[in-house]
């Protein structure tokens, strides 16, 4: 165990004064009900979010409040919060249950919220101060990026509509499949004068925004 640790430690560069606080980060629900780490996700989350919204101010004083919201949802969701965890090789650590076994790449959510959770740790265990450098520093090239605006499929195909037609885009989850743990949905959107066009996906938001995108490109916008 201590092996593990020091192994931990030495991926994250971080010396953790409660080790225990370190390994609470890495146990999924799926291995323990109890003892898990969604608790110091829930703060990591925050803490994340704080850091960032902090930097992106500093950064953009001028920005319209709009236009960060945006550059901010881009650097603290899941997503970027996956590349991270994978960045570190969290998943070599991760303690799951039977019906994950192996944590992959692909398994965004579990990965995303172990980043989280080991944020909420180092912020227990070495202060706000010190979580602010680990967080900017694993999310510098990110942040460089930001000064690139991008607009989701769902806001663009919404702004779209709203100015051609005065009318929200319609969704519609038609199904999921797959195993309860592991579920994919489909999404089907259509706005006036078009038929509905499908997307897939691990959550219910990423299904839309990629039938989002598939309206999009028949639209040539």
């Amino acid at each position: 165990m201590k092996q593990n640790i020091k192994q931990i430690e030495k991926a994250i560069k971080t010396t953790f004064r409660n080790k225990d606080l370190l390994m609470r980060s890495l146990v999924h629900k799926s291995f323990d009900k109890i003892h898990n780490n969604e608790k110091l996700e829930f703060l990591g989350d925050r803490v994340i979010g704080l850091v960032i919204a902090k930097k992106l101010l500093s950064m953009y004083p001028g920005e319209k409040e709009g236009v960060i919201d945006k550059k901010f949802a881009s650097l603290v969701n899941k997503k970027t919060c996956a590349k991270v965890s994978i960045y570190l090789n969290l998943k070599k650590y991760i303690k799951t249950g039977n019906s994950y076994k192996n944590v992959k790449s692909s398994d965004e959510k579990i990965l995303s919220d172990t980043c989280e959770a080991l944020v909420g740790a180092i912020y227990l265990d070495q202060g706000i101060n010190y979580a602010e450098k680990f967080i900017l520093n694993l999310w510098k090239i990110y942040i460089e990026k930001s000064n690139i605006t991008l607009v989701d499929p769902k806001t663009q195909l919404q702004e779209h509509s709203l100015k051609k037609y005065k009318k929200l885009p319609n969704y519609i989850i038609t199904k999921s499949s797959g195993p309860h743990h592991n579920p994919i949905f489909k999404a089907l959107v259509d706005i006036t004068n078009t038929k509905k066009y499908s997307g897939y996906g691990k959550s219910k938001k990423i299904a839309e925004q990629n039938a989002a995108l598939n309206l999009l490109k028949d639209l040539k916008i």
